[in-house]
C-alpha cells in the first residue's frame, strides 16, 4: 500500500510530507521510503497557530479557523505530493495535524487536541485520511505519546545491543529498546523549544532559529540559569510520561532568566545555557538504561553545536542519526504516522502500553472516507514484529 504522511510538529516550522510503500507479510512490515518534504505554512497561518499555543488565550472563532486552515493547508501539500512523489498512486494518506494542546494534570493526560480537518484532505485528494492518531491511547489510559515508539521498537528491536532513538524536535522523545528489558519511550523535556523561543525574544520575533548553532557556540553555560531550568518538576517524574509547550514555553523561559537574575546574559551564552539544557537532560534520562548507541532525528540534528553536547554527555553511547539506518533524519516522524496510519487501515494498535502507559494497545484514529465508497481489509491477524527499511543505501541495522 502507497500511503502519503502529513505532520507538523511543536516547533511549527512547516508541514511535513512523507510518501512510503510498505507492504505486510507474517508479522514483518517492509517500508521503501518514496520521497520526502516540507512544505512551509503560510505566514499568516502559522502567526495564527504560534499565537494560539500555551499559555496563550484563545477563541473558539481562532480554533475553528486554525483546524479549517491547517486541514486546508495540508490538503494543498497532499495533493501535490500525491502527483510528485508517488505518481497518483497513493492509497492512503495519514494526517497527524498539528497539536495545539496536551492537557496533563498530575502526572496523567486527560486528553489532546491536534487540529487540521481531515475532510479537507479527502476531498482535495479523492482519498481516505486516518487522522486523530493519539485520542484512543488516552482514552485508554495512556499519555497519546510518543508514537514513535512502535516504529522504533520494530526497527530497533531485533539488535542485541541496547539502542536508544531520540527525537530532538520542538520536545525530545526517546525509545530505549534492548534484548533484556521491555521497552520504554517517553518524553525527556524541551528539545528546540526553548531554543526557538529565545531566538524569538532575541529578534523580536524576525527568526525563530538558531542556525548551524553558531550563536550558542560562542556563548558559555550560565551556572545560575541552568540550575533555574534543572529545577523544573518534569525532570523528576519517572516514565511514561510527556510534555509539550504547555510547560516549556517562552513565558516559562522568561521566568527563569528573571529568577535566576541574568536579564543581561548576552545572547550566546543565553542559547549556550539552553543548548546544555537540553544536552544534560536528554543524557540524564538515558542514564539508567546504559544504550550503546543513539539514533538521533528531527530539526536538532541540524543543530552542530547540540549534536556536539549530545555526543559528550552521551559517551560512551555512540550518537549517530536515523539516516544510518536509511531514513532522512527530518523525515522520520511523517514516516512513523505513515506506518502507525497504515496499520490502523488494517486493524492492528498503534501504540506499545509500556511505552505510553496505557491499559491496552489500541488501533489508531479515525476514518474520514474519500470519494470512492470506504472499503477496509480484513483485519491482520499476524502479530507484527519486525520493520525494516528498504532502501538503496541500507537494508537491515548494521551488523553487531
Amino acid at each position: 500500500m502507497i500511503v502519503l504522511s502529513l505532520s507538523s510538529g511543536t516547533s511549527v516550522d512547516a508541514i511535513d510530507v512523507a510518501a512510503a510503500d510498505l507492504t505486510m507479510t507474517g508479522g514483518e512490515i517492509r517500508m521503501t521510503p518514496l520521497g520526502h518534504r516540507e512544505v512551509q505554512y503560510s505566514v499568516e497561518l502559522r502567526g495564527l497557530i504560534l499565537d494560539a499555543l500555551p499559555p496563550a488565550a484563545t477563541t473558539l472563532e481562532t480554533v475553528c479557523r486554525i483546524d479549517t486552515g491547517v486541514g486546508q493547508e495540508f490538503a494543498a501539500a497532499a495533493s501535490s505530493a500525491a502527483d510528485d512523489l508517488t505518481g497518483g498512486r497513493a492509497e492512503l494518506v495519514v494526517s497527524h495535524g498539528q497539536t495545539l494542546f496536551h492537557w496533563i494534570d498530575d502526572g496523567a493526560v486527560r486528553g489532546t487536541l491536534q487540529l487540521g480537518q481531515p475532510a479537507w484532505i479527502a476531498q482535495a485528494t479523492g482519498l481516505p485520511v486516518v487522522s486523530d492518531l493519539r485520542v484512543n491511547d488516552v482514552a485508554a489510559g495512556g499519555h497519546g505519546a510518543p508514537l514513535a515508539s512502535l516504529f522504533d521498537v520494530l526497527l530497533l528491536g531485533d539488535s542485541r545491543k541496547r539502542s536508544a532513538a531520540l527525537n530532538l524536535g520542538g520536545i525530545a522523545n526517546v525509545t530505549v529498546v534492548g534484548a533484556d528489558h521491555d521497552p520504554v519511550a517517553f518524553d525527556t523535556g524541551p528539545a528546540n523549544a526553548l531554543i526557538d523561543a529565545a531566538v524569538r525574544r532575541l529578534t523580536a520575533g524576525r527568526d525563530h532559529v538558531d542556525h548551524d548553532g553558531a550563536i550558542a557556540a560562542r556563548g558559555q553555560v550560565n551556572s545560575r540559569l541552568f540550575a533555574a531550568l534543572l529545577d523544573h518538576p518534569y525532570y523528576r517524574r519517572l516514565p511514561p510520561k510527556s510534555t509539550g509547550k504547555e510547560d516549556f514555553h517562552a513565558g516559562y523561559l522568561a521566568e527563569m532568566i528573571d529568577r535566576a537574575g541574568c536579564q543581561d546574559l548576552s545572547p550566546s551564552d543565553l542559547l549556550a545555557t539552553l543548548v546544555e539544557v537540553t544536552a544534560r537532560t536528554v543524557a540524564a534520562a538515558l542514564t539508567p538504561y546504559a544504550v550503546d548507541r543513539v539514533f538521533a532525528s528531527g530539526g536538532g540534528t541540524r543543530n552542530p553545536t547540540l549534536m556536539r553536547r549530545l555526543e559528550d554527555h552521551l559517551a560512551p553511547a555512540r550518537l549517530t542519526t536515523i539516516a544510518e539506518l536509511g531514513l532522512d533524519s527530518d523525515a522520520k516522524e511523517a514516516y512513523v504516522f505513515a506506518l502507525v496510519g497504515f496499520l490502523s487501515w488494517h486493524g492492528v494498535a498503534g501504540s506499545i502500553p509500556a511505552c505510553t502507559g496505557a491499559g491496552r494497545a489500541t488501533v489508531a484514529g479515525r476514518i474520514t472516507p474519500g470519494a470512492t465508497s470506504l472499503r477496509l481489509p480484513p483485519p491482520v491477524a499476524d502479530p507484527v514484529h519486525t520493520l525494516r527499511i528498504v532502501h538503496p543505501i541500507l537494508t537491515k541495522l548494521p551488523a553487531t
